[in-house]
């Protein structure tokens, strides 16, 4: 496995890992291809829906050469106090950095002198900057922006909200977490580990459907451009999760029967030795940060999401075209992600909870409701 950007590089080049590049983790790294994909995907559409003339170009206000204010002070200072709170404690504690970036980056510790110091300065900077181009008298113009043009605001806005819900939803994946939650809330929320996708997915959707209804554009219609870019970040999303070794994986794996001998081992089952979490027993002759493996083989089942995945945007990919219903595509991902992974929890670790006299675990419960709101909506939309 490959926990960091160093791991990557001695796989590569052979250079000794746990330098410089540990900084950057896998799995972080892989989020940020994630969404940059489903923002290449997203663009896709919304240009074809534009050519269409299913989506208007936007008419916005924009106001030149307006002064600096108070509140635009204010929000420049709060985000040079960030900047200067977390840089100069970064500086201070670099080894601890370099072996956990993201949990130094989300927790609340930081360096006070050097927040207030961002503060002044940075806040200071853009006054300058902002005073600089204003005008005696400002003056308002209307701008014509394309709806491809706000796929940058529509990614981070879903990157934004995606990760408060990934955050919010493995809190309550299990009792275990929950019990971790009340007796350390804010370390729990600015932790660095545990998400559940399917919160992202969820919080993410409705924050940016807002947005999009904000504009203008058809709810329906952007649901359909929305669904091939969310199952591609699905997909590449769980190429960091099996790379960096993140835990989700499978339960033990079983001898291979005689028909699925042409299936390579690797595919069937792994010990993921290098693991990100150190989880499994220490491997011999290692001397790196990172030297763990599991002592008993599990199924692989990132990689079988990562394919089933990428098989969906196919399908997803080659009707968007010829179905004409809005919002059918939209349904169909749901329907086709919640069969996915409804089967992948079959054979993947995860805590389970009673339920109508079973134990489920929460994401077969959401992969449920995928599917039944899939059929509903399919059935809904060729209706319309």
């Amino acid at each position: 496995m490959y926990p960091d950007l160093s791991y990557i590089l001695h796989g590569l080049f052979g250079i000794e890992p746990d330098n410089w590049a540990s900084v950057i983790k896998t799995f972080g790294l892989m989020l940020a291809f994630a969404f940059l994909a489903s923002a290449w995907i997203l663009s896709q559409e919304m240009k074809r829906l534009t050519a269409a003339g299913i989506l208007k170009p936007v008419q916005v206000k924009v106001i030149e050469g307006e002064a600096a204010t108070v509140q635009f002070l204010l929000v420049q200072a709060i985000i040079g106090f960030i900047i200067g709170f977390k840089g100069l404690y970064i500086f201070q504690n670099s080894e601890a950095f370099l072996a956990d970036a993201a949990s130094v980056l989300l927790s609340t510790e930081g360096s006070t002198i050097g927040g207030i110091l961002g503060a002044i300065i940075f806040g200071g900077l853009q006054y300058y900057l902002k005073n600089k181009k204003a005008l005696p008298k400002p003056r308002e113009t209307m701008q014509t922006v394309q709806p491809y043009q706000m796929v940058g605001d529509i990614t981070v806005m879903a990157a934004i909200s995606g990760l408060i819900g990934a955050k919010v939803f493995a809190i309550f994946e299990s009792a275990e977490n929950i019990s971790a939650f009340i007796k350390d809330p804010v370390g729990q929320l600015f932790s660095g580990t545990g998400l559940a996708i399917y919160g992202g997915l969820i919080v993410a959707f409705f924050v940016v459907l807002r947005f999009v209804r904000k504009q203008g554009f058809p709810g329906l219609n952007m649901m359909d451009a929305a669904a091939p870019a969310m199952i591609t970040g699905y997909a590449v999303g769980r190429i960091g999760c099996q790379l960096s070794g993140d835990g989700d994986w499978g339960i033990a794996s079983v001898a291979k029967p005689g028909w699925l001998q042409w299936v390579p081992d690797n595919l069937w089952a792994q010990t993921y030795p290098h693991n990100v979490l150190k989880e499994g027993v220490p491997m011999a002759d290692c001397v790196w940060d990172y030297c763990t493996q599991l002592p008993v083989a599990v199924y692989p089942t990132p990689i079988y999401e990562t394919l089933m995945g990428f098989i969906i945007l196919g399908i997803l990919w080659g009707l968007r075209k010829r179905v004409t219903a809005p919002g059918f595509i939209f349904f169909l991902y749901a329907f086709l992600a919640g069969i996915e992974r409804f089967f992948v929890e079959k054979i993947r670790v995860n805590d389970t909870f009673p339920f109508l006299g079973m134990e489920v675990t929460q994401a077969e419960l959401i992969s449920v409701v995928f599917m039944l709101i899939g059929i509903a909506g399919m059935i809904w939309t060729k209706r319309r």
